[in-house]
């Protein structure tokens, strides 16, 4: 298990070592980017999973979910389709008329 641990983290080195070269910038710098963009793909995944749960919209919830595309997805959902279509609307409790027969 060590050997193809070893082998798959030399394989993946040795792929940032050429997109490093090819760019002209440093592996630290990729990490850095790399640790970036996935910090910010978590924040909005996890903002609109969590609006989309509040709004108990079930499919936008297994899309976000399952879909994984840098935040791009997450922040069209917040800020364009999580505000179309039905609006949830409260229900206003009607008080109970208690009818007095005898």
């Amino acid at each position: 298990m060590a050997i193809e641990s070893e082998a798959i983290s030399t394989a993946y080195q040795g792929y940032l070592n050429i997109v490093a070269s090819q760019l002209g910038i440093s592996i630290e710098t990729i990490a850095l980017i790399i640790t970036i963009i996935g910090i910010w793909a978590l924040v909005w995944k996890g903002l609109a999973l969590w609006k989309s749960s509040q709004k108990k919209q079930i499919y936008w919830f297994i899309a976000l979910l399952v879909v994984n595309s840098m935040g791009i997805l997450e922040i069209l959902y917040i800020f364009i389709f999580s505000k179309l279509g039905k609006k949830s609307a409260k229900i206003e409790e009607k008080p109970v008329k208690k009818d007095k027969k005898k």
